[in-house]
């Protein structure tokens, strides 16, 4: 019984202590929820406050920025007001300005008019005064109005005519006394405009290479090969960036033809240093030597040329590498040779001697040394100095009108020179641009009134124009010849001069019956 009791303390003392604990429990919940109440009160109290702060700062940006547009804009407008009115002034002034100047304009009008109408008085009397005058003339000299007009007009018409014809023939004479002075700065200022031009053409040769790793093989370390090289030969050697490609510069083509074969062995052989290219440099002369020799006594055989001198002979070799004007010299000499032959043929003379003074009459473009002579003049005597007869010497010296032609050889020769030069596409010129300058030149006297037919003629040297005798007089032909002239060499390109000639011709031709 005692254990049921003490059962039952413990259940109503367990009971108890639960139930403490329980309203303890609630009281401490109670107590932590009405702290975490109250804090979440105050931080929604400071967060009410801090956004109604930040909408006050916002509230009161916007008010200031809305103020400082209204104050921009109200600026523009005051500004535009002030040009307005500023403007308007402007206006009313220019308003009465204009107003002022009508009534000016008005008065002005008036007083033109009154003028006008004075004129027209005197106008009228004028012209009366000039027909009591005309008709009084009319009555003394016989002729009327029109017909003292044409007696006068063609009386002018010749004194002009007549004083033109003076006058040209005044410039002409005048032209003829400077013509060798004017003729020589001509030629110096075409020596300027293409000397840049014609020196690259002739005093330069590529030679190609198969990769650029050979170019530095060719320099040699810190340059010494090419110095070599250079040195040996006498000719500037250029490696640049060009690809697969090393200009050789100089102007005696000669050496470059030697320079352009040491190379080709040396790069050909693969062993480049300085002593080597001297060793190829000079077998390499010494072939371009035999080669010259041998060149000149092929060419003297071919031609049926004996007794040369040796070193006409080499002479006549080194044509090979020298051209002129885009033309081989050797290939122009043997061309001038040949016709030489022919032509003194043709004409009863010695055509051996006329084939001999053909193949040497430009010997004076490849002497060794350079002299300050015209080549014609230095190969007459290169000639006397290697014992040829004196009218091959003349013929020679004549060819181009440096000395007089004192034999029959020298016309010969200096025909035949210029016909080889003449070739059509003998000197940088193909077939179809000779054709196209000689129509060209038929075509520009063409354009001429009165002109009838045009013939180009000497390989566009000359030009013939015939005009129509009822349509030009004499004294118009020296005025038509001088404009053509004048035409010609502001629109046209040709080599040389053109000579024009202008013929009238008048025929009367009868029958008897």
């Amino acid at each position: 019984m005692s254990e049921i009791i003490w059962i039952i303390i413990a259940l109503v003392t367990l009971v108890a202590g639960y139930a403490i604990a329980m309203a303890v429990s609630k009281n401490m919940a109670k107590s932590r929820a009405n702290t975490i109440v109250d804090g979440a009160r105050r931080e929604a109290e400071m967060l009410k406050e801090k956004k109604l702060l930040e909408a006050k700062e916002q509230e009161m940006q916007l008010l200031n920025d809305a103020e400082k547009v209204a104050n921009q804009k109200m600026q523009k407008i005051q500004t535009t007001e002030a040009r307005l009115k500023q403007r308007e002034l402007q206006l009313n002034q220019q308003q009465s300005d204009l107003a002022k100047r009508k009534n000016e304009l008005d008065a002005l009008k008036v007083n033109v008019d009154n003028q006008q109408q004075e004129l027209d008085l005197k106008s009228a009397e004028v012209e009366k005064l000039q027909k009591d005058a005309q008709e009084t003339l009319e009555r003394i000299s016989g002729l009327s109005a029109e017909e003292a007009k044409e007696k006068l007009i063609e009386s002018l018409k010749d004194e002009a005519k007549s004083a033109a014809a003076g006058y040209i023939n005044d410039i002409m004479d005048d032209a003829k006394m400077t013509a060798n002075k004017e003729a020589k700065r001509i030629v110096i200022q075409s020596i300027q405009r293409v000397a840049t031009e014609t020196a690259v053409e002739n005093s330069v040769t590529v030679f190609h290479i198969e990769n650029d790793e050979i170019k530095g093989r060719i320099i040699g370390r810190e340059g010494r090969n090419i110095r070599a090289l250079e040195a040996a030969t006498g000719i500037e050697i250029i490696v640049d960036d060009t690809p697969e490609a090393i200009v050789l510069s100089g102007f005696d083509p000669v050496r470059r033809e030697i320079a352009r074969l040491a190379l080709h062995q040396l790069v050909a052989d693969g062993r480049i240093h300085p002593a080597r290219i001297e060793e190829v440099v000079a077998k390499v002369r010494r072939q371009v030597e035999e080669e010259i020799i041998e060149t000149g006594k092929r060419t003297a055989i071919d031609l049926g040329i004996h007794g040369l001198h040796p070193e006409l002979i080499r002479m006549v070799g080194k044509m090979k590498y020298r051209s002129s004007y885009g033309q081989n010299l050797l290939q122009h000499s043997r061309e001038t040779a040949n016709l030489c032959a022919v032509m003194a043929s043709e004409l009863g003379l010695n055509p051996k001697k006329a084939r001999r003074a053909g193949l040497l009459h430009d010997i004076g473009k490849v002497p060794d040394d350079e002299p300050e002579l015209p080549h014609a003049i230095l190969g007459m005597k290169l000639a006397e100095k290697f014992k040829e007869k004196p009218e091959i010497c003349n013929a020679i010296g004549a060819h181009h009108d440096e000395v007089e032609q004192t034999s029959l050889l020298a016309p010969i020769v200096q025909v035949c020179d210029a016909i080889s030069g003449a070739r059509p596409g003998a000197r940088r010129e193909i077939v179809e641009a000779y054709i196209k300058r000689l129509n060209d030149l038929e075509q520009l006297a063409l354009s001429y009134p009165g002109v009838i037919k045009t013939y180009a003629i000497q390989a566009g040297r000359e030009l013939r124009v015939i005009v129509g005798a009822e349509k030009i007089s004499d004294v118009e032909t020296e005025q038509l010849s001088a404009e053509i002239a004048k035409k010609i060499q502001d629109e046209m390109t040709y080599p040389g001069q053109v000579k024009i000639t202008v013929i009238r011709e008048t025929r009367a031709v009868s029958f008897a019956k």
